[in-house]
């Protein structure tokens, strides 16, 4: 599939660290073949601590749809949908427990657990510490399940300057394991 004929899911849920899905938006946006759609969800507190965090809430730009958290007649709710990639960043442990119990009772929950049984690429992004037995336990089962549990860890290897620079260092990782070519900071390498 080419890059511009992409579809992806990006989902913001109710954990500290909105910042992370305000610069992959912003990121995404730039990158030499971005999405032909980002599909955008909000759980309730996401869209609260987004505003709180950022500042200001959040303003869709095309290619970009938001859609209630509510709707289940949102394309991606079906597996015969072409949306291939689902990030959910932050991932809150809350909404990381209902995607590993496959409790679909949200749109997020529901786009999540259909990206799983279509063995399509989903991406969850926890911001918590420390973890519990519970949330590892949580995070093993999406890995069985074949999604990508990549937490909102910065690494430090490409010398970040300000907080923006740490936050790239994992708004970067996430589009790498995304599939998007984009320039990244590698170790012992730059590009």
């Amino acid at each position: 599939m080419k890059k511009s004929e992409r579809k992806i899911i990006l989902a913001v849920t109710g954990a500290s660290g909105s910042v992370y899905a305000m610069k992959l938006l912003d990121f995404l946006r730039k990158i030499k073949d971005p999405p032909a759609e980002t599909a955008l969800i909000f759980s309730d507190n996401g869209k609260e601590i987004w505003k709180y965090e950022n500042g200001r809430p959040y303003e869709a730009l095309p290619p970009e749809k938001e859609y209630d958290n509510n709707d289940f007649h949102a394309p991606f709710a079906s597996g015969s949908s072409d949306y291939d990639t689902m990030i959910v960043c932050p991932a809150s442990m809350g909404m990381l427990a209902r995607i590993a119990g496959g409790t679909s009772d949200d749109l997020i929950a529901r786009a999540a657990d259909v990206m799983l049984k279509e063995r399509r690429k989903l991406i969850v992004v926890p911001r918590e510490t420390p973890y519990s037995l519970v949330h590892v336990r949580n995070m093993e089962t999406i890995l069985l399940a074949g999604g990508i549990v990549c937490p909102a860890t910065p690494s430090f290897y490409s010398r970040p300057e300000n907080i923006d620079d740490l936050v790239m260092t994992v708004v970067e990782r996430i589009v790498s394991l995304a599939g998007f070519d984009a320039p990244f900071h590698r170790w012992m390498r730059n590009d």
